[in-house]
């Protein structure tokens, strides 16, 4: 269901009640793989787990990893193409290059075709492995449509459009509405950075040469401040130095948005949820119900992940066929 850019046109929103997507004439559908890959969830879901089970960060990495998928041309796989001879791939852009656990999807991949080849798309791996990585980290379910194709096209240059840490309150809200995502779609998929960790290069712009006037950013809280400045120093800074999302950065909670409410966001953007009334009370309402957060990130993750504009079933998630 194209019903992202359908909005754009005019289109009336898509109800995500539904169980069957559809966009270019074909469909996503609850029961997609049923008749031609009955297991391909349980392979998926098994994979993320002995994933997860030897590396603490990999549900961080892939939900990051499907978001800037879905935001460069559609939940199509196109992030997972290696650069190949001059065309430089999406995944070695500036904001990918921080992307991994890519084996994890490749791993998966693997033990799909083996039980039912070329049938399953990479894209639709990702998908459900989004999903996957967020139980496993304590957060909710859902279903996930199916049926996305992978896409033949992967760009660096396009990953400009990525939405960046540094971005204000209209630059986010712009670069969501491009993609029909709602401002409730926009607070409930930013809960997303309750995982991970994030490098001293996306947030310095907060803690130095703030402005002409603040060396650091006065919404920023005095005491997280000072901890960043020290961990991220402007000259001599350490070799992947940064700071975890937030102090469970393993757990899928509300507790991103508590810390936005307390100036002990990380990012901008994150900060910038504040400056608008409408997001204000947004990011109060997630902060202080776990179960509308929940409630309000599947919606939105069901609504950004059903955009997919792919071409083929790829038998490597790295190539194109």
């Amino acid at each position: 269901m194209m019903c992202l850019f359908a909005i754009r046109a005019g289109a009336a929103l898509c109800s995500l009640l539904v169980l069957s997507f559809s966009y270019r004439g074909y469909a996503l559908g609850l029961n997609y793989y049923d008749k031609t890959c009955p297991n391909v969830e349980s392979i998926i879901a098994t994979a993320m787990k002995n994933a997860v089970a030897k590396d603490k960060t990999v549900p961080a990495a892939l939900l990051r990893m499907h978001f800037h998928d879905c935001f460069i041309r559609g939940c199509d796989g196109s992030v997972l193409l290696d650069s190949v001879g001059s065309n430089t791939a999406e995944k070695d852009g500036p904001p990918n290059v921080s992307l991994h656990a890519f084996y994890a999807i490749e791993s998966a991949k693997k033990q799909v075709e083996s039980s039912c080849p070329g049938i399953v798309s990479c894209a639709d791996i990702l998908a459900l492995a989004a999903r996957d990585v967020v139980v496993l980290s304590g957060g909710p379910t859902w279903d996930v449509p199916k049926g996305r194709l992978d896409g033949r096209t992967s760009q660096a240059a396009e990953t400009r459009s990525l939405p960046a840490p540094t971005f204000n309150f209209s630059q986010l809200q712009q670069s969501f509405s491009q993609r029909g995502l709602s401002t409730e779609d926009l607070v409930a998929l930013s809960g997303g950075h309750t995982l991970g960790f994030s490098h001293c290069s996306s947030f310095e712009n907060r803690i130095h040469n703030f402005s002409s006037t603040n060396d650091v950013d006065p919404s920023m809280h005095p005491g997280l401040a000072s901890s960043l400045k020290s961990t991220c120093p402007i000259n001599n800074r350490p070799r992947n130095a940064g700071s975890n999302m937030d102090p469970s950065p393993t757990t899928f909670d509300n507790t991103y948005y508590k810390l936005i409410l307390q100036g002990k966001s990380l990012f901008s953007s994150d900060q910038a949820l504040l400056t608008s009334p409408k997001t204000k009370s947004l990011v109060s309402k997630f902060s202080s119900s776990q179960d509308a957060f929940y409630k309000a990130f599947v919606k939105s993750m069901i609504k950004m992940s059903s955009i997919n504009g792919g071409q083929e079933i790829r038998k490597d998630c790295r190539v194109v066929n």
